[in-house]
């Protein structure tokens, strides 16, 4: 028997799977026929971005699970429609790559990079940063994403605490979590990494209450969404000096547009949503290998609990 696979994402995302999708799937040994358009009756799993047309699942009758081409699942958990398993990606691509930006952007602050760049000024300052074990880094969210990063982050020996709505254990990282907790991992936090998913409950996540908590020039890393932050409140902590400096690269609205205060202010850097891009090729294989093993009668691997909204 066939298994109609449904490829449903913009054409351009079609172009860039549409060789290694067919590759894996064909490695698994899979029986199937991969299309970016069925009847939609006769389709057995779907592919899926969430800003593709795919918005109503209920004429997919036979559906089986959607595979989520994103890390991101919070466009798509609430949708009323959708009955059947949805997973989401996580795959080694995406993940290395979120912490190697990571990984760069806090050696950036801890190292104080930026003084030796713009400080070129003929004075001789022979200050040495400390070493990482002194210094107090936090990563808010301890999803697949936000536990590598901070494993990576110990691992080079920073002194690093995870936060989480519930209660995780990580090797070499405290873990805290709850509201008590979110004050105690960010009163003492020099670098804050957030990696949270957006929902009602992170929006906000940092705001002038939380902000006021951290220690005076601590700096901010966001590469996970932009409504995380209320933008008001971090620009005014960073211009009364509480936060030194905020790398963003998510935002509430992207293209972040080109009035933001954001681009223009000495104490951010942004960048265009590059932390991390799932790689068509290893991202394929996992979608083939789940496929394969919901075939086999195997669970499937990374699926959402939807009741927990994300």
């Amino acid at each position: 028997m066939t298994t109609n696979i449904l490829f449903a994402a913009k054409a351009e995302r079609w172009t860039t799977y549409e060789q290694p999708l067919t590759k894996s799937l064909t490695d698994t040994g899979i029986n199937f026929d991969l299309r970016t358009e069925f009847a939609p009756e006769e389709v057995d799993y779907i592919v899926y971005a969430p800003n593709s047309e795919v918005q109503d699942f209920t004429p997919y009758t036979r559906l089986r699970a959607v595979l989520n081409l994103w890390a991101g699942v919070e466009d798509v958990v609430g949708n009323e429609t959708l009955k059947v398993p949805l997973t989401r990606m996580v795959d080694h691509g995406l993940t290395q790559g979120m912490i190697e930006w990571v990984m760069g952007h806090t050696l950036r602050y801890h190292l104080g990079i930026d003084g030796h760049i713009h400080g070129q000024d003929g004075l001789w300052r022979n200050e040495a940063p400390p070493l990482a074990q002194d210094r107090k880094v936090t990563v808010l969210g301890l999803g697949a994403l936000g536990a590598a990063v901070a494993q990576a982050l110990a691992g080079l020996g920073f002194d690093v605490t995870g936060w989480s709505r519930s209660a995780k254990e990580i090797d070499s990282v405290r873990c805290e979590n709850g509201p008590e907790g979110l004050r105690a991992a960010l009163s003492e936090a020099e670098i804050v990494v957030l990696l949270l998913p957006n929902t009602p409950a992170t929006e906000n996540t940092l705001n002038a209450e939380t902000l006021a908590l951290m220690p005076r020039g601590a700096c901010i890393i966001n590469p996970g969404r932009g409504p995380l932050i209320d933008d008001d409140a971090l620009l005014a902590a960073l211009d009364s000096g509480q936060i030194a400096h905020a790398t963003l690269d998510v935002f509430r609205i992207e293209p972040l547009p080109a009035e933001h205060p954001y681009w223009a202010h000495p104490k951010v850097t942004v960048t265009p949503h590059i932390a991390s891009e799932t790689r068509a090729s290893t991202a394929s294989q996992v979608i083939a290998e789940n496929i394969r093993r919901d075939l086999d009668g195997e669970p499937l691997l990374h699926v959402v609990d939807r009741s927990l909204g994300y």
